[in-house]
């Protein structure tokens, strides 16, 4: 259990991390349109080698398909209910939705005896970043206080922890069709974000070169799953 706190812990430090840097100074829209293209990159290698392959060799297609659905729906769901408060909450809420499960995977194969996933790791810790940074900016650029912005993101984090605790503490009854479905869910959540959100957003705020850096964030976490 001790290490399934630690690792989560770890893990989720990322989102206060990026949340502080974005807060700590005044960012161009370039440069968030190139931090957030990166952790886009990140997180299309996330789905397609940490959730959907993994969610694939477990329990094959069928429970995959299924999480898929259900996380993508949960989040065009949940992101029309909060549309009004803009791109940072919009990435607070894809940090939050795909968050939970990603750790939740992580605790589970601590617990099953896997180990830490180096790759999963990174690339939570990658792809997590550039989501707080760009979403911490556009919370202050909004007017959002300072103290509520990171209040939101260490809630956030913390959330993130425990799902990993959580994911440890159920391993012995998680069937590997539940675990399949939950690598699922992250990953239709993260697809949904990524083409409502967060690619449109950093193509609006760096233009072309936003191309080229999703695809230097996807090659990075590509190469860590695979280390």
């Amino acid at each position: 259990m001790g290490a399934a706190i630690g690792w989560g812990i770890v893990a989720a430090s990322s989102l206060v991390i990026g949340a502080a840097l974005g807060l700590a100074r005044p960012w161009s829209r370039k440069l968030v349109g190139l931090v957030l293209g990166f952790g886009a990159g990140a997180l299309i290698s996330a789905v397609s080698f940490e959730l959907f392959e993994e969610g694939l060799d477990i329990a094959g297609g069928r429970p995959v398909a299924i999480g898929l659905g259900v996380g993508a729906i949960t989040y065009f769901v949940a992101a029309g209910r909060v549309a009004s408060m803009g791109g940072g909450a919009a990435l607070a809420l894809g940090a939050f939705l795909d968050g939970i499960p990603e750790q939740m995977v992580l605790g589970i194969g601590l617990a099953s005896g896997e180990g830490v996933s180096a790759g999963l790791l990174a690339a939570i810790f990658v792809s997590n970043l550039p989501e707080a940074i760009g979403g911490a900016n556009d919370m202050r650029d909004q007017n959002h206080p300072t103290r509520q912005v990171i209040r939101d993101w260490v809630w956030i984090a913390a959330f993130c922890a425990a799902a990993t605790v959580v994911g440890y503490a159920i391993a012995d009854i998680a069937s590997d069709e539940l675990r399949a479905g939950i690598n699922g869910f992250a990953a239709g959540a993260l697809l949904v974000m990524l083409v409502d959100s967060m690619i449109p957003e950093a193509t609006e705020q760096s233009g072309r070169t936003t191309g080229l850096v999703t695809t230097l964030g996807f090659a990075v976490a590509a190469a860590l799953s695979f280390a």
